[in-house]
Order: structure tokens, then C-alpha cells, then sequence
């Protein structure tokens, strides 16, 4: 999901700069540049680490300022098909949960969510059980894994992914723990 990975690029270094270019000016232009952009090959530029190496810098004519190409660490985000995310719920709607998984967010439909009925509750902005009074809230901690995957370039807000807890091992932080100490209390109960 994240990766650091080396990347080149070219930034335009403005004429009152010009006087001091320096790595820290190059990362400053690159992370204007590049953060919160998507990048078919890397995915979405979450930050730029380090500066590596920057070129002589080239003039354009009719342009004000120099060019420069940079190379460069950065950290990425590119969400795989099947990886299991943490993440926390950042909205409940009646049709499911939305999920901050990095800089973007996914979609946990209801039907995804538990083998369980949930309802939504308008007043207390949350999805509830009643058959195990299980509930799911804003602000909740959910392991979920990534069932479908489109990503916008142009406009990285607008990519979509969709999420599945249905499967052993993934769902609410909580209940993964309620589960995890059911069967603890069922083996040492067979010990006895």
C-alpha cells in the first residue's frame, strides 16, 4: 500500500529564486507540485522525502523561470486488489461506511460489513445489530480487505474503492477482540 519508491521529475524554479537553488527549494517546488497527485505507475504522491540530485536546469524560451530535473524520494499510496487495510470510519450512511485507508477513503457497504441484518440509525449516525446489539460508529477502528479498485488520476478524490469484512479474522476492531476472547474462554473451558 504505501511504498518509498525514486522517482524524476521536472519543477520550474521562479526567477526570485534563482539565486538559491537548493535541495530544500527543489523539495519544497516537487511537494507543490506532486503531493495529493496520482500517478498510473506509483499511485497517489503522499509526500517527497528527500532530494537526491538536481540537473543543471534548462531555459525555455519565453518562460520566466528554469527548469530543473530533480531525482527524488517519495512516499506513495497504491491500494492492491485483496490487501487487508486498517482503517477508521469517517461516515455512516443507510447504505454503509465510508473508511479512511490513507489518503483516500473506501467504501464498506453494508451487505459487507456482517452476515447480520444492520440497520441504520439516522438519530445516532450509526448501523446496528439486533440480533448481537453489535454496533458500528463514526470513529470506530475496522480491519477490512480491498474487493474492488478505480482510481480517478485526475482527480484522485473521486476514486473508489470498495471494501469486504465479511471473512474470519476482519470486521470491527471490537469484535474482532470479543471473538478472540470467546475462543480463548471455549479452549481453556476444554482444558478443564
Amino acid at each position: 500500500m504505501y511504498k518509498r519508491v525514486r522517482l524524476r521529475d521536472t519543477v520550474e524554479v521562479p526567477p526570485r529564486h534563482l539565486a538559491d537553488v537548493s535541495p530544500d527549494l527543489v523539495k519544497k517546488l516537487l511537494q507543490d507540485k506532486l503531493e495529493g497527485r496520482m500517478d498510473e505507475d506509483v499511485g497517489s504522491v503522499v509526500s517527497v522525502i528527500e532530494v537526491h540530485d538536481i540537473g543543471d536546469g534548462a531555459v525555455l524560451p519565453n518562460k520566466p523561470g528554469v527548469y530543473y530535473e530533480a531525482e527524488f524520494d517519495a512516499l506513495t499510496f497504491d491500494p492492491q486488489m485483496q490487501e487487508v487495510v486498517d482503517g477508521e470510519v469517517v461516515e455512516v450512511v443507510n447504505f454503509g461506511a465510508f473508511v479512511g485507508i490513507g489518503p483516500v477513503d473506501g467504501l464498506l457497504h453494508v451487505s459487507q460489513i456482517s452476515d447480520e441484518y444492520l440497520a441504520y440509525d439516522e438519530e445516532n449516525n450509526q448501523l446496528a445489530s439486533r440480533e448481537s446489539n453489535r454496533i458500528l460508529a463514526e470513529g470506530d477502528a475496522v480491519r477490512a480487505r480491498i474487493v474492488t479498485k478505480s482510481i480517478d488520476e485526475r482527480n484522485p478524490r473521486d476514486s473508489k474503492i470498495g471494501l469486504t469484512a465479511k471473512q474470519v479474522g476482519l470486521g470491527k476492531h471490537g469484535w474482532l477482540q470479543e471473538e478472540r476472547e470467546k475462543r480463548e474462554a471455549a479452549a481453556e473451558a476444554g482444558e478443564s
